[in-house]
Formats: C-alpha cells, sequence, structure tokens
C-alpha cells in the first residue's frame, strides 16, 4: 500500500484547503482512512478518519465543525479545511489502519505529509 499526500500550501486565517490522499495497492475494504497531523516538538495528532467504504466519519474535537473528509473515489481520500486558524498549521499525514483508531500507531501505512501553513 502507498499513500500520496498533497494539497497543502499557505491560507490566510479564516480560508480553505482540500487535501486529498491518493492510494495505490491493495486496501481492504473494511479498513480505515485518517489524516493525523503533527507540529515540531509535539506528538502527532488525530484529525479526521472515515472507513474506506465512505462511511462512519470520525473527527477530533478541534476539527469537528470545519473539517469534514469523504471518500472522493475508489482511490482518494479528501479532507476539506475550512474556517482555517493558525493553529492549524502542521504537517498533515494521512494513514491507512485496521480499524478506528485516535492513536497513529494503530495505522499501518502512511504517506509522506503535506505542510498547511495559516498565515495572514
Amino acid at each position: 500500500v502507498q499513500l500520496q499526500a498533497s494539497g497543502g500550501g499557505l491560507v490566510q486565517p479564516g480560508g480553505s484547503l482540500r487535501l486529498s490522499c491518493t492510494s495505490s495497492g491493495r486496501i481492504f475494504s473494511s479498513s480505515i482512512m485518517a489524516w493525523f497531523r503533527q507540529t515540531a516538538g509535539k506528538e502527532r495528532e488525530f484529525v479526521a478518519a472515515i472507513r474506506w467504504t465512505g462511511n462512519t466519519p470520525l473527527y477530533a474535537d478541534s476539527s469537528k465543525g470545519r473539517f469534514t473528509i469523504s471518500r472522493d473515489n475508489s482511490k482518494t481520500t479528501v479532507l476539506q479545511m475550512d474556517s482555517l486558524k493558525p493553529e492549524d498549521t502542521a504537517i498533515y499525514y494521512c494513514a491507512n489502519g485496521p480499524r478506528h483508531s485516535y492513536q497513529p500507531v494503530n495505522y499501518n501505512y502512511w504517506g509522506q505529509g503535506t505542510l498547511v501553513t495559516v498565515s495572514s
């Protein structure tokens, strides 16, 4: 399994970004696609997750109401981020694992990360 994250960039506070995670290889339909983020000196933080089939989305409290995770097609998982705040600045990673979990250790496959910077 290989995951490729893209879509990061510089955006002003209150703006939006759409991150994509493109998958290749054999992914089980029962598995979970997730987004995490990480800043320097901090642990990787759960952002959102969704089943490969596109249902049962799960969000961190900091993401609820602003971020939306979805499955765009058979290979792409999307994180739509609206009302962005400076504290959302981080490297965002997509991941695949066997079950819903807030812990990065429970995900087996990771993309390379895409940088999101929220600043005026």
